[in-house]
């Protein structure tokens, strides 16, 4: 009776833990809480950093933009937040290992030349806004020389020769008399605008026809059938 009661205790009770895999698991959870805290105090500790900046940038009258390190992801959404917060705007630019924020006052807004330039992986900065602003004006100049160049009636010229490449086909004479400006022959068919003018009255113009069609009729007094 000993045996079976002790055969049917020990098999009510459930079976016992592996008490190593536990040590781990718990470890393993303490871990990652602790790495879990230590992440929330680093985040907490940015946004404080990045809540001080923007309180003295937007005291400082002369600054207009100010332009933070390359951030990850996770810490430029705090940037971004912080500053829609403040009544200020950021803007990301770069690739991605690199990718930095720019805060600016809603008053000033970036130019396109800052913009591109930004775009373009460069510094901005005093210089670097010099050399946009002569490309800019190179390049206004140059459109205003193509615009008055346009207006003008330019003397095209051919590329080619055309009576060099023929010269051993024609000889030198048939070229140049080819060449020289075609002028007007009074024979065939030229009629001075003056003698165009039809100037009869209705009255004789009618008469006119009239003694046409009796003589076509006269000449041709049975005209032959159409051909079917």
């Amino acid at each position: 009776m000993d045996l079976l009661d002790s055969i049917l205790g020990s098999m009510d009770k459930p079976p016992a833990k592996d008490k190593k895999k536990s040590q781990m698991y718990e470890k393993q959870k303490q871990q990652y809480e602790t790495q879990k805290n230590k992440q929330r105090e680093e985040l907490n500790r940015f946004r404080s950093y990045v809540e001080e900046r923007l309180g003295r940038f937007m005291k400082d009258d002369n600054r207009h933009y100010m332009e933070f390190q390359p951030l990850d992801q996770v810490h430029r959404s705090i940037v971004h937040d912080i500053a829609e917060t403040a009544g200020l705007f950021g803007l990301s630019f770069g690739m991605e290992g690199e990718r930095y924020i720019v805060v600016y006052k809603k008053e000033h807004h970036p130019g396109e030349d800052e913009l591109n330039a930004r775009k373009n992986g460069e510094a901005w900065n005093e210089v670097t806004a010099q050399q946009y602003a002569e490309r800019a004006e190179l390049l206004r100049l140059k459109l205003l020389e193509d615009k008055e160049t346009g207006a003008r009636v330019v003397d095209i010229k051919p590329s080619s020769n055309y009576n060099k490449k023929y010269l051993h086909i024609f000889g030198n004479d048939t070229a140049t008399e080819a060449a020289r400006k075609t002028e007007v022959n009074r024979t065939y068919g030229y009629v001075p605008s003056e003698n165009k003018k039809d100037v009869r009255s209705i009255e004789q113009t009618m008469a006119d026809i009239s003694a046409k069609k009796r003589f076509k009729k006269d000449h041709h007094p049975n005209p032959e059938p159409p051909a079917l």
